[in-house]
């Protein structure tokens, strides 16, 4: 990065300042990074994989109707998770296809293979290249680090630099790509606003979607939408199962919302977690009274899976968050 020559600098007691991309570069994926962790992000915070089976089973249906579209020569059709985690997702995907599904699962993540799962997983650090079917990233995108640009007292967006205790200062100011960027998706606010430069996710996700020869890509994450960005923008820290300040020492996760619509390709659509599950028939609605007389197990069931169904779809909660669906069509 061009501007790190005049941005980083050092205290006097040797303590380095830098830009936010570089720090939570670090911070998540270095040797004793958050994300190095043996607990994973399950030991952290709850995502829509942890909190019921009914999300792999609408990602199951997806591949599913994914594949159904596939050009005829496609005898192996790939699911691959970006951002897999501890490789829940699989899992739960893999348990719920339909017996002798012709699938390749790929995991891409930076974390070590973890013991005991799967042997049909593929583990890896990077998406494959050249395979048809469905690539998902749930949560993906906003630990894709970022730098943070913040408008001075004259109008001038600077880079935001940090410090590994999480003190913050202004650097030189934000040029090139990533100004451009900000033109285009993150304009200011005036004096004080603050944005996450996006740019570095665009780029991730478009190389991301380049290994599909066919198929669906989906990204699933927090986001907002030109015209509705935070004046402050959405950087925060999560350790233990709430939130915390962002500090950049490998102790908390950090993350900020995506703009979305600037990683959307031509066709791509946006829609809320809750419409995209109710596609996939998750819906939450609460089982027929009448089957409680006629099979009380079944409504005993039937009644917990809407439950979790309810959680998955919910107004302020999961159901808030934004799938990206971005068509690959056969070349």
């Amino acid at each position: 990065m061009t501007y790190q020559a005049t941005n980083e600098a050092a205290d006097a007691d040797g303590a380095e300042w830098v830009p936010w991309r570089e720090a939570t570069e670090r911070a998540l994926y270095g040797p004793r990074g958050f994300y190095r962790r043996p607990e994973g992000p399950a030991g952290h915070f709850r995502t829509s994989v942890h909190a019921s089976p009914l999300y792999a089973a609408a990602v199951a249906r997806l591949l599913t109707e994914t594949a159904e579209g596939l050009p005829a020569r496609v005898s192996e059709v790939a699911l691959v998770d970006v951002g897999a985690g501890r490789g829940e997702l699989l899992t739960g995907v893999l348990a719920a296809l339909p017996d002798g599904f012709p699938v390749r699962a790929y995991a891409v993540e930076r974390a070590a293979r973890p013991a005991g799962l799967d042997p049909r997983i593929e583990w890896g650090e990077r998406p494959p290249s050249g395979v048809s079917g469905l690539l998902f990233a749930n949560e993906w995108l906003d630990n894709v680090p970022v730098d943070v640009a913040e408008t001075d007292d004259a109008g001038v967006r600077r880079y935001v630099l940090v410090r590994a205790d999480g003190e913050e200062r202004l650097g030189g100011p934000v040029a090139g790509a990533d100004a451009a960027w900000l033109d285009r998706w993150w304009p200011t606010a005036g004096p004080g606003a603050r944005a996450e430069i996006g740019r570095p996710r665009d780029e991730a996700w478009a190389a991301a979607v380049a290994g599909l020869e066919s198929g669906l890509a989906v990204a699933v994450d927090y986001a907002h939408r030109a015209g509705d960005r935070p004046p402050f923008g959405t950087l925060t820290g999560f350790s233990g199962g709430r939130e915390v300040r962002p500090v950049p020492d490998g102790g908390c996760d950090i993350t900020a919302h995506v703009a979305l619509d600037a990683c959307a390709g031509p066709g791509a659509e946006l829609v809320s977690q809750r419409d995209a599950l109710r596609r996939l028939g998750i819906s939450g609605a609460r089982p027929p009274l009448a089957l409680a007389s006629s099979d009380p197990a079944a409504y005993v069931r039937a009644l917990a899976s809407a439950g979790e169904a309810a959680e998955l779809t919910a107004r302020g909660g999961l159901g808030d968050f934004t799938w990206l669906f971005q068509p690959v069509p056969a070349g």
